[in-house]
């Protein structure tokens, strides 16, 4: 058997939605800063992001996280996200999956009944606190990065001549948020393709626009998220369906995005602090979330969020890469 090189990997799925984790194989990644390390990779190696994530070895709607040593020494482990769009500053669902799988597998001291993780990740410092019985993890609970709202009811004109109102928030990603109402179609599973193509359209108009940018990080910008809220969502119990660049839906409740509706939320005045919050995803999984203060970011008004969810190992696999294997970075249909 021949090989190029040899990925170590241990897969979970959060809630619906799958991680990669890759444990061994990748070899210190250049970069003072794990946002840093995002930029090399994604500049230097990027071959190995779509190896892992296209098919066959991946899907198109395939995400992962890289296992790297932290550049800041009160971390445990640093993280570098990949998924089949690109490499997010933060992944909720990701690291959900990574926080479960550094239990499992004994990559960290496990205690119970709570196991604290301190992640390095390109969008800061993430605190993973997993509840753990009888030697598994049962859920995780995640302490964002700073969350907040960028706009309220910013209207913008579609391609096909359709105005839509809209919010704009940040909760480790950049996240356009407006009722599916608004396209008059329904929230079914059935009618997924012109869900998919109402939120793309959206993340369009809103990138030709003008796209946001992080204050503190000019690296972190552009919106590649469009939360479609349900019809009946509350500010105590919110359904949407996300849709992702270039073109798939998030399985599970999304956790960045969930940071993102709660600093919507907040800002309009309907989610007060220490107030729980459900979001619930397409295929009807959930994800409690709660908000425990404030603070600014570059100037900006912003909420510190927690979330919680659940992930479960799938399997483990060795990836390989075979000289003669003529998709060394897999291909998407």
């Amino acid at each position: 058997m021949r090989s190029k090189l040899v990925l170590h990997a241990v897969d979970s799925h959060t809630e619906g939605m799958p991680t990669r984790v890759i444990t061994g194989g990748i070899g210190a990644i250049p970069g003072a800063t794990m946002n840093e390390r995002r930029l090399y990779f994604r500049e230097h190696r990027d071959d190995i992001k779509q190896l892992l994530m296209n098919e066959p070895r991946g899907h198109s709607a395939m995400s992962g996280a890289i296992l790297q040593p932290p550049t800041r020494p009160d971390c445990d482990f640093g993280v570098i996200y990949i998924e089949v769009s690109g490499y997010l500053p933060m992944c909720g669902h990701g690291t959900i999956g990574v926080a479960t799988v550094l239990v499992e597998t004994g990559m960290v001291e496990v205690v119970e009944p709570v196991t604290t993780i301190r992640l390095d990740t390109p969008a800061g410092l993430v605190v993973a606190e997993v509840a753990v019985r009888d030697g598994s993890a049962r859920s995780v609970t995640l302490w964002n990065v700073p969350s907040f709202a960028v706009a309220l009811d910013r209207k913008i004109e579609l391609a096909d001549g359709r105005t839509v109102t809209y919010d704009l928030a940040y909760g480790g990603n950049f996240y356009a948020i407006l009722s599916l109402d608004q396209f008059e179609l329904p929230f079914d599973r059935a009618r997924k393709d012109d869900i998919l193509a109402a939120g793309l359209s959206l993340m369009d108009a809103v990138n030709a626009e003008g796209e946001p940018v992080h204050p503190e990080d000019s690296s972190i910008r552009g919106c590649h998220h469009v939360h479609l809220v349900a019809p009946g969502s509350t500010a105590r119990h919110s359904r949407h369906a996300m849709a992702i660049h270039p073109g798939w839906f998030d399985r599970s409740p999304c956790g960045t995005g969930t940071s993102a509706r709660m600093a919507q939320l907040y800002a309009r005045g309907e989610l007060g602090l220490e107030t729980e919050f459900l979001n619930e995803s397409f295929i009807g999984t959930r994800f409690s979330g709660r908000l425990h203060g404030t603070t600014e970011v570059g100037g900006v008004a912003a909420v510190l969020p927690s979330f919680t969810g659940r992930a479960w190992v799938t399997g483990t696999a060795q990836y390989l890469l075979d000289p003669d294997d003529p998709f060394p970075a897999g291909f998407v249909l």
